[in-house]
C-alpha cells in the first residue's frame, strides 16, 4: 500500500505518513457508496439533520484539537483555525435550517383532477474534491448539503489537509452518517484523477483553473452536475472620501489574513490621488506590524505558506516587479529558519494610469486586466500587493444568509467593512 507523507509547512518536519488510496480502493469505495445511498435517502430527513446537529456538537467539543490539526498541517494561525471552525458553526445552522423548506414538495398546478409537483431528489453519488486553505469551511460547503439532501460523499481533501479531511469523516461517523455514505479519500493528485473515473452523479472541485480546465474536460461530455470554483483576481478601489487610515488597516487585513491564503484576498488596490500617500503610509505601517511567527502562538498574524513551491513563485513574482520598475515598500524577501515562510510583501507606483468610466481595459503595470467602471477619467496611483495566492474557491456569498454578517463571515468571504475590520476591531472568537 502506498503512503501520504504530511508536513508541517511551519517547520519542515514530518507529521506523519498515512495509508493512501489508489485506483482499486477509490473504485471498491465508490461502490460502497452506491449501496448505500438508497437507504440514506430514505432516512426521514429529520434523523439526517440530527446528524449534521450531532456532528456541529462534536466541532464544539472537539475545537481546540481540530484547531491544532489544521494549524500543524496548513501553517494557518490556531487563531484564524479557531475563527473557520467558529464560523462554520453559523454555516451548518444555516444549512439545517433551509433544507427542508427546500426540499419541500411544490404544487405547481391543481385544476381538474391534475395536479402537477415539483419534487427534489438525491442526485446520489457526489464526489468533492477540495481546498486547503479554509478545508472546513470550503469542504462543508458541499459535504453537508449534499448529505441533508441523502447524497452520499466521497470527499477527496487537498493532500495539503488531509488530516481534517479524516476528521471530518472521524466526526461525521460518530453523529450517525454511516461509512460508506460518507467516505474520505486520501492521496494526491492521482486518486483526484482516479475519483473522476467513479460513477458518480456529481462533481465539485475547488481549486486551480488549470485543474478545473482538466476536470471540466474530463467529465464535461458525461452530463453529471459539475461545479467548479476556481481562481480569480479581486482588485479594490479606495475612492478620495476614504479615512485612509482606517481604509488601509481594512484593507491589509483583507489582503494578509490567513498569509494571504483566502479565496477572495485583497490583491490589488486602486487608491485615489488626494489620500494615496496618506494611505500607503497607513497601510505599510500596518502590514510591518504583522506578527509572523509559531502558528501555534495566539500572538502570531502571519503564518507560513502551506506549499513550498509557492516560494519560488513568490521570489519570481517580486524580480519581475523589480524589473518593471514598481517600489517595494515591504517585505520581499523569504524569512529565515525551516518552513515555508516569505515577508508580507507590498509594491507601490506600479504604472500611473487612468482608469476608464466605462468597463474597459486598465494597464496594471505587471500585465492588462479587464477592468470595472470604478472612476472619473483621472490619473490614479496603484498600489500593487503580493501575496502568497494558489487560485482558490469562492464561498457563499453574505446575501445568502439572510442575516446580519459578523466578522468571521466577512474575513472569510473578502468583503471587509472599513469600520468593522480593522484588525483590532475583530472578534476572535
Amino acid at each position: 500500500m502506498t503512503t501520504l507523507s504530511i508536513y508541517n509547512p511551519a517547520t519542515g518536519a514530518k507529521i506523519t505518513d498515512l495509508p493512501a488510496d489508489d485506483a482499486a480502493s477509490v473504485a471498491a469505495k465508490a461502490r460502497a457508496a452506491h449501496a448505500a445511498q438508497a437507504a440514506w435517502a430514505a432516512q426521514p430527513l429529520a434523523e439526517r439533520r440530527a446528524c449534521i446537529d450531532r456532528f456541529r456538537q462534536g466541532i464544539v467539543r472537539d475545537l481546540e484539537q481540530l484547531a491544532a490539526t489544521m494549524t500543524r498541517e496548513t501553517g494557518k494561525p490556531i487563531k484564524m483555525s479557531r475563527n473557520e471552525l467558529n464560523g462554520l458553526l453559523g454555516r451548518l445552522d444555516f444549512f439545517n435550517g433551509l433544507v427542508e423548506p427546500t426540499m419541500a414538495t411544490e404544487t405547481v398546478y391543481d385544476e381538474a383532477g391534475m395536479k402537477e409537483r415539483i419534487e427534489h431528489v438525491p442526485l446520489g453519488v457526489i464526489g468533492n474534491i477540495s481546498a486547503w486553505n479554509y478545508p472546513w469551511f470550503v469542504g462543508c460547503n458541499v459535504i453537508v448539503p449534499a448529505l441533508l439532501t441523502g447524497n452520499a460523499v466521497l470527499y477527496k481533501p487537498s493532500e495539503f489537509a488531509t488530516m481534517t479531511g479524516l476528521e471530518i469523516g472521524r466526526l461525521l461517523h460518530e453523529a450517525g452518517v454511516p461509512k460508506d455514505v460518507f467516505t474520505t479519500l486520501v492521496g494526491a493528485g492521482d486518486v483526484g484523477a482516479a475519483l473522476l473515473e467513479q460513477n458518480i452523479a456529481g462533481l465539485f472541485f475547488t481549486g486551480s483553473y488549470a485543474t478545473g480546465a482538466r476536470i471540466a474536460r474530463g467529465v464535461g461530455s458525461r452530463f453529471i452536475k459539475l461545479q467548479l470554483e476556481l481562481g480569480g483576481k479581486d482588485p479594490t478601489y479606495v475612492c478620495d472620501d476614504a479615512d485612509p487610515k482606517t481604509a488601509a488597516e481594512s484593507l491589509a487585513d483583507g489582503a494578509m489574513y490567513n498569509t494571504g491564503q483566502s479565496c477572495c484576498s485583497v490583491e490589488r488596490i486602486y487608491v485615489h490621488e488626494k489620500i494615496h500617500d496618506a494611505f500607503v503610509e497607513a497601510f505599510v505601517q500596518t502590514v510591518k506590524g504583522f506578527k509572523a511567527g509559531d502558528p501555534m502562538s495566539d500572538e502570531t498574524y502571519i503564518g507560513a505558506i502551506t506549499r513550498a513551491p509557492q516560494l519560488d513563485v513568490l521570489d519570481a513574482q517580486v524580480a519581475d516587479a523589480k524589473a518593471k520598475g514598481a517600489t517595494l515598500l515591504a517585505g520581499g524577501a523569504r524569512l529565515p529558519g525551516p518552513g515555508n515562510w516569505f515577508a508580507p510583501t507590498v509594491f507601490s507606483n506600479v504604472e500611473r494610469h487612468a482608469l476608464r468610466p466605462y468597463g474597459g481595459r486598465v494597464h496594471a503595470g505587471f500585465s492588462t486586466r479587464t477592468g470595472a467602471a470604478v472612476a472619473s477619467q483621472r490619473r490614479q496611483p496603484l498600489l500593487e500587493l503580493l501575496r502568497p495566492r494558489e487560485p482558490a474557491p469562492a464561498v457563499e456569498r453574505l446575501w445568502r444568509f439572510g442575516r446580519g454578517a459578523d466578522a468571521v463571515h466577512l474575513r472569510h468571504t473578502g468583503l471587509h467593512a472599513a469600520t468593522r475590520l480593522a484588525p483590532a476591531l475583530v472578534s476572535e472568537r
